[in-house]
């Protein structure tokens, strides 16, 4: 889209409700790939993409412009005052606008292949396009409702996951470090070798990453991972795609997804590879966090030949990075599934 390049690296401040309940925070907004990314200013860790088709304006014509990701309902909210972005945001619209088809008149002799055309279009572009719009305006609860279904179907295979008191002060304490806040991390059971993100923002790791490691660095690399792989697919999107277009619509309409439309797809998600993100968009997600990458680099490959570029970028080389735990919480979180 010829409009969207050219504002790429176009950003302006904000300030956003992520919930009608929600307090006002000032964020840092951005075009990204099809998306409005909003960031916090002071980590510039990513809080929300908005599908830019889907973003309405609230107050047209009027200053600040207030948006939301999807409509009134939707509960979010974004309020911004720089002229250029909110006429960059309306180009936009006008060139997805302007690429919708309007047709004319059809002729009586071309209206048995319209209806044909029609008919492939129904059976082939709306159940994808209804779900990736199920995908783009659901609220924070509902993607926090789904994350909890995906974590139930994956404890059918690895296990309940892991609690104690202790251990889950700190795993809240790792969520609010590396993600922000209203994430989980939770740990399972079971060898993952790597994190999965799940909507919510739910993170799952494996005990593999906390038991016999001497430091957390490793395990908060992966969680890092997940969550620089998560900006780019949307980890609702997949489930969504997973459940169907039939239950989809049954999310629109009654704001649940039917009981079993999430059934094997816990299994789907341990059965596939944790995907590795780009070594440039992990290691800018190390340097925000103050992480060095060489702890990650070596779980992946112990030899450093399979990762040398992030070994040898490493954002912390000649510097000391911010400490993810104290030795004490370390310590309890590796015995979070001792029994």
């Amino acid at each position: 889209m010829t409009a969207l390049n050219q504002y790429q690296r176009l950003e302006a401040a904000g300030i956003w409700r992520e919930t009608p309940k929600s307090q006002l925070r000032d964020v840092i907004v951005s075009f990204g790939d099809a998306t409005l990314v909003l960031a916090d200013p002071r980590s510039e860790m990513p809080l929300a993409h908005w599908s830019l088709p889907a973003v309405t304006r609230l107050n047209p014509g009027k200053l600040p412009a207030r948006y939301a990701p999807g409509g009134p309902e939707a509960g979010e909210e974004l309020e911004i005052d720089d002229e250029l972005m909110i006429s960059a945001i309306s180009k936009v619209h006008r060139v997805i606008e302007a690429s919708k088809p309007h047709p004319g008149r059809l002729r009586g002799g071309l209206m048995l292949g319209a209806a044909a055309v029609m008919a492939l279009v129904a059976l082939f572009w709306v159940p994808p396009a209804l779900v990736r719009h199920a995908a783009d305006i659901a609220p924070p609860a509902q993607r926090a409702e789904i994350g909890r279904l995906v974590l139930a179907e994956i404890a059918k295979t690895t296990g309940s996951p892991c609690s104690r008191p202790a251990g889950d002060m700190v795993r809240q304490k790792l969520a609010m470090r590396l993600i922000g806040p209203d994430a989980q991390v939770v740990v399972v059971p079971a060898t993952l070798r790597g994190a999965i993100r799940l909507p919510g923002p739910i993170t799952v790791i494996g005990e593999d990453l906390v038991q016999g490691q001497g430091t957390p660095e490793a395990a908060a690399g992966h969680i890092l991972a997940a969550q620089a792989v998560a900006a780019w697919h949307d980890p609702l999107l997949a489930a969504l795609r997973h459940a169907g277009p039939r239950a989809t619509f049954h999310l629109l309409t009654a704001g649940t997804l039917p009981a079993k439309s999430l059934a094997g797809y816990g299994e789907k998600l341990l059965a596939d590879p944790a995907p590795r993100p780009e070594d440039e968009s992990l290691l800018a997600y190390f340097t925000r966090a103050g992480i060095s990458s060489e702890p990650y680099a070596r779980s992946l490959d112990p030899t450093g030949e399979a990762v040398l570029g992030l070994i040898e970028a490493d954002p912390f080389r000649t510097t000391e990075p911010r400490p993810v735990l104290g030795d004490r919480e370390w310590l309890a979180l590796q015995e979070i599934c001792d029994q």
